[in-house]
């Protein structure tokens, strides 16, 4: 006989978190970003600024950009780096 509580129960494959291969969720569009129009992070100020440096793009980084965009060239900039 079952109790109410196992009817509940969750198993691996029902809930993501316990699954023993996970979807990967960790790479999103910055686009889908809820807070992407956000002002970018102190990290990311950094790494755009060395980042832009080391490629002697200087253009690449501004102040004034969204967390979003900062992905945007960060991820440019170290696929441009790494060739």
């Amino acid at each position: 006989m079952t109790s109410p509580a196992d009817e509940h129960a969750s198993t691996p494959g029902d809930n993501p978190k316990r699954a023993l291969n996970p979807p990967d969720n960790t790479q999103k569009d910055p686009a889908d970003w809820v807070s992407g129009d956000d002002p970018m992070t102190g990290a990311q100020t950094s790494y755009l600024k060395t980042l832009s440096e080391q490629a002697r793009r200087p253009d690449d980084f501004a102040e004034d950009l969204s967390k979003a965009e900062a992905s945007k060239r960060i991820d440019a900039l170290k696929a441009d780096l790494s060739v």
